[in-house]
C-alpha cells in the first residue's frame, strides 16, 4: 500500500470515527428525549383524567343541588297547607336547612369542592393537560429531527459524502435544542 493511500486510509477512519461519535451523541440526545416526551404524554394523560374526574364531580354536585333546590321549592308550597304550626315550623326549618345546603356547595372554599371552586380545578387540569399536550408535540418534533439527524450521518459513512455528516448534525443539534429549550421550560 502506497504512503498516499495509507493516509488517505487513516483519514477516513478518523473521519468515519468523528460521524460514529456524531450518531453516538445524537442516539443519547434522541433517547433523552424520548423519555421526556414519554413523560409528558404520561402527565397529560393523567390531567385528562382528572379534568374529567372534576368535572363529573361538578355535574353531580349540580344535579343534587338543582334537585334539592326544587325539593325546597315543592316544601315551600307545601307550607302553605300545613294547619299545624309545628308541623310548618319543622319544614320551614327543614327548607332553611336544604337552602343552605344548596348555596353551600355553590362554594365552599374550605374543602374547594363547591361547583365554582370545582370548575376552577377543572380547568387548571386542562390547562396543565394543555401545556403537556404541546410539550409532547415539541419532544415528538425534536426526536424526528435527531432520527433524521443519525440516519444521514450514518449515510455519510456508507457514501463518504461529509456534507450528509455535516447536515444530520445540524438537524441532530435542531431536535437536541428544540428538546433541551421544551424540557426548560418544563422546569
Amino acid at each position: 500500500m502506497s504512503d498516499h493511500a495509507a493516509t488517505e486510509a487513516a483519514e477516513k477512519a478518523g473521519e468515519n470515527k468523528r460521524v460514529a461519535l456524531l450518531i453516538a451523541a445524537l442516539a443519547l440526545a434522541l433517547a433523552l428525549t424520548e423519555v421526556a416526551g414519554d413523560d409528558a404524554k404520561t402527565e397529560a394523560q393523567l390531567r385528562n383524567v382528572e379534568s374529567a374526574n372534576l368535572w363529573a364531580f361538578f355535574q353531580a354536585r349540580a344535579i343534587r343541588q338543582t334537585i334539592l333546590s326544587a325539593e325546597a321549592d315543592r316544601a315551600a308550597l307545601d307550607v302553605a297547607q300545613l294547619s299545624d304550626p309545628a308541623a310548618r315550623a319543622a319544614l320551614e326549618q327543614q327548607i332553611q336547612r336544604w337552602r343552605s345546603t344548596v348555596s353551600r356547595w355553590d362554594s365552599e372554599p374550605e374543602t374547594r369542592e363547591g361547583r365554582r371552586e370545582l370548575m376552577e380545578r377543572a380547568r387548571a387540569a386542562e390547562a396543565l393537560r394543555d401545556r403537556a399536550m404541546a410539550e409532547d408535540g415539541r419532544f415528538d418534533a425534536a426526536s424526528a429531527a435527531i432520527q433524521v439527524g443519525i440516519v444521514l450521518a450514518s449515510a455519510a459513512i456508507i457514501t463518504t459524502m461529509p456534507i450528509l455528516a455535516w447536515v444530520g448534525g445540524a438537524l441532530g443539534l435542531f431536535g437536541a435544542a428544540l428538546s433541551a429549550l421544551t424540557y426548560g421550560a418544563v422546569l
